[in-house]
C-alpha cells in the first residue's frame, strides 16, 4: 500500500476515535464543561494529564532541541519534568482542596479581589494564546508531511478536529479524548525508538541503548556521536555549558513557568477528592516518564542517523551526491522544511558547521539546512522502518499537538465565560447561558489560534519562551503565596503579578525588537549585551523573584488579609475530616 494511504488510515482511524468519544462524552452542564463533572478516575486523569502535558513541544520539538544542542539543551528536559513535579507536589492537591473551576477563581477568592481575577485572566490568556500557537504550528507541520497538504490546510483540518470534540464535549470530552491521545502518542513515540535502538545498539530499551555500544563501531554511542560532530566542526554533543548561571535560570524559568500554566492545573479539578488529585499526579508522572526517558535516546540516535545518511562511509569520506539522496529527504523537501544549496558546485551535500574552516576539503559553506522539528517525525523514514511505523508516528504527532491545544483552548474559554462573563460582567447569567458562552468563547479562541498559526506575530519564534516566562513571572508566585502565606493580601498579589509580568515582558521585548523602548531598541540579542549574561529566555525566573519581593513588601506595608481569608488558607493547607474537596 502507498505510504500516503497508510498515513491516511492511521490518522483517519485516530480522528474517528476522537469524534466517537466526543459524541459519547458530550457536556450537558457547566460543571461537565469545566471540570468533567468532577468524577474522573485518578488513572484516567493521570493519563489525560500526561497527554495534556506532552504537547507538540515534547513529542516533536524536544528531541529536535536535544539533537541540535546535546547536553546544552538538556535544560528543556530538566525544566519541563521538574515543573511537573513542582506542580504535583506544591500546587495541585491544594488547589483541588479549594474546590474551584479555574485558576482565576482561586486567585479571586483567595485575594478577595475582582482586580486580582482580571489580572490573572489577562496573564492566563496571553500565556495560553502564545503557547497554543506552537501547538497549531506543530499540527500544521505533521499534516503538511503526512497528508501531503500545505501547512495552512493542515492547520484548518486540526482546528476542525479540535472544534468538534472540545466545543462539543468541553473538559468531559477533552479528558477522555486525551486518554485515547496518550495511548496513541506513547505507542507512536516508543515503537520507532525501539526499532532504531535495536538497529544502532542492539538494545531494545532506548534509554539503555543511549549509554550502550554503537554496533557498527564498537564505541560507546555517545562517544561515537561526539567524534563525528566534532569532525564536522560542531561542539561535542556532551560538551559542558559555559554559562552555568544562565542554564540554571533557564531551567528554573521552565520549571516554575510549567507549574504556573493553567491548562494542566485545571486537570486536577476533575477528580472527586484531594487524595485522587495526589494519585493523579503520581500516575501522570509515570506516564510522562515513559516518553521523557526515551527522548534523549531518540535525539542522539536521530542526529547520528542524519549524519550517517549524508556521510554513509564516514565523515572523513565523500558525502553523498544530491541526485542520490534518499527518498525521505526528497519527500521532506516538498514541505520546504529541509533545503539544499550547492555552494561549491560539486553536486554533493556538504553538511557541517560552516563556522569551521573546511576550505582544505573544498567546501564553501554548509549546504543542508533543516527544521529540527522534523527529526522525530522523519526518524522512522531515515532509519528505513516499515510504512506502518511512519503512519503511527504521524498519528502520534497529531495527537500530541491536538491534546495540548484542546487543554489550552479550554483554559482560555473557561477564563472568558466563567471568570469574565459569569463573575465580572453578568453574574445573573443562567447555567445554560454560561454553557453557551463557554462554547462560543471556545469557538472564537480556536479561530484566533488558527489565524495566528497561519499568520504568526513577530514573537511566534519565541512563543515558548514568552509563554513560560509570563507564567513563571506572573502566575506561579501568586499561586504559591496564595497557598503557603496567610500574610499576602490583595494589594500585594496584584502588585506582584503586574511587576513580574511587566518587567519580564520589557526585558524580552527590548532584545527581540518587538516594540520600541527609547535607548534600548534593537539591542543585539547576544550574551555580551544581556544584563549579567542573563538570556531573555531565562528571565522568567528573575520576574518571579521580583513578583515575590513586590508582593511581600506591599503586603507588609498594608493591612493584613481578613481573618476569614487567613482561616481559608489554613483550611486548604491543613484539611480537617476525611479530605473530600469542598464543592462551591
Amino acid at each position: 500500500m502507498d505510504q500516503f494511504y497508510i498515513n491516511l488510515l492511521f490518522v483517519g482511524a485516530s480522528f474517528a476515535l476522537y469524534f466517537g468519544i466526543a459524541i459519547w462524552a458530550r457536556a450537558g452542564s457547566t460543571k461537565e464543561f469545566y471540570v468533567a463533572g468532577g468524577g474522573v478516575h485518578p488513572v484516567a486523569n493521570g493519563m489525560a494529564t500526561a497527554a495534556d502535558w506532552m504537547s507538540a513541544a515534547s513529542f516533536i520539538s524536544m528531541a529536535g532541541l536535544l539533537a541540535a544542542g546535546g547536553y546544552a539543551n538538556s535544560s528543556f528536559l530538566m525544566g519541563w519534568t521538574g515543573g511537573y513535579v513542582l506542580l504535583a507536589m506544591l500546587l495541585a492537591p491544594y488547589l483541588r482542596k479549594f474546590g474551584k473551576f479555574t485558576v482565576p477563581d482561586f486567585i479571586a477568592e483567595r485575594f478577595y479581589s475582582k482586580t486580582a481575577r482580571l489580572v490573572a485572566v489577562a496573564c492566563l490568556i496571553v500565556a495560553s494564546v502564545t503557547y497554543v500557537i506552537g501547538q497549531m504550528a506543530g499540527a500544521g507541520i505533521a499534516f503538511s508531511r503526512f497528508l501531503e497538504v500545505d501547512k495552512d490546510t493542515g492547520l484548518v483540518i486540526a482546528s476542525v478536529v479540535v472544534f468538534f470534540y472540545a466545543v462539543l464535549g468541553g473538559m468531559k470530552g477533552i479528558t477522555y479524548t486525551q486518554v485515547a491521545q496518550y495511548v496513541v502518542l506513547i505507542i507512536a513515540y516508543t515503537i520507532p525508538a525501539i526499532f532504531i535502538s535495536m538497529e544502532l545498539t542492539g538494545n531494545p530499551i532506548p534509554a539503555f541503548g543511549l549509554f550502550g555500544e554503537h554496533s557498527a563501531s564498537g564505541m560507546p554511542l555517545l562517544a561515537k556521536l561526539d567524534q563525528i560532530v566534532v569532525d564536522l566542526g560542531f561542539a561535542a554533543y556532551t560538551a559542558d555549558v559555559p554559562n552555568k548561571l544562565n542554564m540554571v535560570l533557564f531551567t528554573l524559568t521552565l520549571m516554575i513557568g510549567t507549574a504556573g500554566l493553567p491548562h494542566v492545573i485545571i486537570r486536577f479539578f476533575t477528580v472527586p477528592k484531594v487524595a485522587d488529585a495526589r494519585w493523579s499526579a503520581g500516575w501522570a508522572l509515570i506516564f510522562i516518564a515513559l516518553l521523557y526517558l526515551t527522548a534523549p535516546a531518540v535525539a542522539s540516535m536521530a542526529r547520528l542517523n542524519l549524519i550517517n545518511t549524508v556521510y554513509p562511509d564516514g565523515v572523513k569520506a565523500e558525502s553523498i551526491k544530491y541526485d542520490d539522496r534518499p527518498d525521505w529527504m526528497k519527500t521532506w523537501e516538498e514541505t520546504k522544511l529541509i533545503k539544499f544549496e550547492d555552494k561549491n558546485g560539486d553536486g554533493r551535500i556538504q553538511f557541517y558547521n560552516d563556522k569551521a574552516d573546511m576550505s582544505d576539503r573544498g567546501w564553501n559553506g554548509n549546504e543542508l539546512t533543516y527544521n529540527r522539528d522534523i527529526l522525530v517525525l522523519a526518524n522512522p523514514e531515515i532509519a528505513q522502518l516499515p510504512g506502518w511505523v511512519i503512519g503511527l508516528i504521524a498519528a502520534g504527532g497529531l495527537a500530541a499537538a491536538l491534546s495540548t491545544a484542546a487543554g489550552l483552548l479550554l483554559a482560555i474559554s473557561s477564563a472568558i465565560s466563567h471568570d469574565l462573563i459569569k463573575n465580572s460582567i453578568n453574574p445573573d447569567i443562567s447555567e445554560k447561558g454560561e454553557l453557551m458562552a463557554a462554547r462560543a468563547s471556545m469557538t472564537v479562541a480556536i479561530i484566533i489560534a488558527t489565524y495566528l498559526g497561519m499568520n504568526p506575530p513577530g514573537f511566534a519564534a519565541q512563543v515558548v519562551a514568552l509563554a513560560f516566562g509570563i507564567a513563571a513571572a506572573s502566575m506561579f508566585p501568586v499561586l504559591m503565596m496564595g497557598i503557603f502565606s496567610k500574610r499576602i493580601n490583595n494589594k500585594g498579589a496584584v502588585a506582584g503579578m503586574l511587576a513580574g509580568l511587566i518587567v519580564t515582558l520589557v526585558y524580552i521585548f527590548m532584545y527581540k525588537g518587538w516594540f520600541f523602548i527609547p535607548g534600548t531598541a534593537n539591542l543585539p540579542d547576544n550574551p555580551d549585551n544581556w544584563i549579567m549574561g542573563i538570556s531573555p529566555l531565562s528571565f522568567g525566573a528573575i520576574g518571579a523573584i521580583i513578583n515575590f519581593t513586590v508582593a511581600y513588601v506591599v503586603s507588609s506595608a498594608t493591612e493584613e488579609p481578613p481573618q476569614e481569608i487567613q482561616d481559608l488558607v489554613e483550611s486548604v493547607r491543613y484539611p480537617k475530616g476525611a479530605g473530600a474537596a469542598v464543592d462551591h
